[in-house]
């Protein structure tokens, strides 16, 4: 199973250089539409919902310091994703990647994983809690990650 660096740098492979934010972002709606539409994580880290909206720390430790990353500056290894695992990120990509960071982080803000693991905090205060798998899965089932409402 590929980690969640080695489909980051397919991202980045693929959709050329973009801030840390929107890297962030496209990872989570990867995780988010494997698990809502395949029923499998694409990789098994996991997200915590920080105040700019979900983040993996385990890539955070790759790119910190960053506001724009570019292909090659990852450890990742993007020859570990199959042909499935990579039509998952190009479909989100696809869809997403004309977005900005910021407007991903609003976006995640609108949705019940990051509220909901947000617990009321206020959109200031710091948070590490753990997004679940099973809430993203549930909530990207019934609201999908790629429409054409964004």
């Amino acid at each position: 199973m590929a980690g969640i660096v080695d489909v980051a740098a397919y991202i980045l492979s693929e959709y050329g250089p973009m801030t840390t934010m929107k890297l962030q972002k496209l990872a989570f709606y990867s995780q988010a539409e494997s698990l809502s539409r395949h029923g499998r994580p694409l990789f098994d880290e996991d997200f915590q919902a920080w105040r700019g909206g979900p983040v993996c720390s385990p890539l955070y430790a790759q790119h910190r310091g960053k506001f724009l990353i570019r292909d090659g500056e990852l450890n990742g290894d993007i020859g570990v994703l199959n042909d499935s695992e990579r039509a998952i990120v190009d479909s989100v990509c696809q869809s997403l990647s004309n977005l900005t960071g910021n407007q991903l982080s609003a976006r995640t803000h609108r949705e019940s994983p990051w509220k909901d693991a947000r617990n009321g905090l206020s959109g200031t205060a710091t948070s590490s809690t753990i997004i679940s798998k099973s809430s993203i899965a549930e909530y990207y089932r019934n609201n999908p990650v790629i429409s054409d409402i964004y």
